[in-house]
């Protein structure tokens, strides 16, 4: 039987994040090397957005580069993971016994939220990693009973990750010098004391308990893998914050496990 796994939220900040690992990186590599190896990575991002639910079941999915303007270099990168079909139609049958709109997909790849920071923790890409999508009308509650409703793939060695941005104003990270950028180390704050007392109400409700919760996320789609990943956490989970520091004044980095990790060295 698997060791039930944690579930994890990362902050995949820029595309150049899969270049420039930071602070965040090597924790994200330390954590891969010391989590049991997982039967798959289950990734939500906000750069996937549909109508209800879909699940990416592609056996060989594509690296995909949705994004402009940064160095070729970047655009060369592939991540040539395996999907898990397998694990795809568990996700399609929890999800349908929990009452959610689901269909599968069979083109979708990886987008930048799933490979570049999945890429730090396993990058050999010998795990496979496939993606739910996020349904466009999505709020913080309904984050949260999404996660849930894929909780139980915790326990079946599905490694599920929140991927998003704590703090997320690009036009703050476009016009660096904006006055009081201190607003995003306090959200930071807020986010790490919410998730240790286990606030639910106040992490699905963030537009009304957090500080700045406007200006740190003038929208809400790289928020909300955050209570998705608390959602699929078990209640009362030990809360580990991997602090990825704050780049370009205002853009966070921070990770956060959400569980018990079981220690299993893999190889460097």
């Amino acid at each position: 039987m698997s060791p039930r796994l944690p579930s994890l939220f990362v902050s995949h900040g820029s595309p150049m994040f899969a270049v420039e690992p930071g602070l965040a990186g090597p924790q994200l590599r330390r954590l891969g090397q010391q989590l049991p190896r997982p039967r798959a990575v289950l990734v939500l991002s906000p750069h996937w957005m549909t109508r209800g639910v879909r699940v990416a079941m592609a056996a060989a999915p594509e690296t995909i580069h949705d994004f402009g303007g940064f160095p070729q270099a970047l655009y060369e990168i592939r991540y040539p993971a395996p999907g898990s079909p397998d694990v795809a139609e568990r996700v399609l049958e929890l999800l349908n016994a929990a009452g959610w709109n689901v269909s599968p997909d069979t083109q979708h790849g990886l987008d930048h939220g799933a490979w570049v920071p999945v890429r730090h923790l396993y990058p050999e890409a010998d795990v496979p990693v496939l993606q739910v999508s996020m349904p466009h009308d999505l709020d913080g509650p309904g984050a949260v009973r999404l996660g849930r409703a894929l909780a139980p793939l915790a326990g079946e060695g599905v490694l599920i990750v929140g991927s998003g941005s704590i703090t997320h104003n690009l036009f703050e990270f476009r016009q660096p010098g904006l006055p009081n950028p201190g607003y995003a180390a306090e959200f930071v704050d807020w986010a790490r004391v919410a998730l240790r007392a286990h606030d639910e109400a106040a992490i699905a409700g963030y537009l009304d308990s957090a500080p700045h919760a406007r200006r740190a996320h003038p929208t809400p789609e790289h928020y909300l893998p955050l209570p998705f990943a608390y959602g699929a956490a078990q209640p009362g989970a030990k809360v580990e914050v991997l602090d990825g520091g704050m780049t370009h004044g205002t853009l966070a980095m921070d990770a956060y496990l959400l569980g018990e990790a079981p220690q299993q060295a893999r190889p460097a």
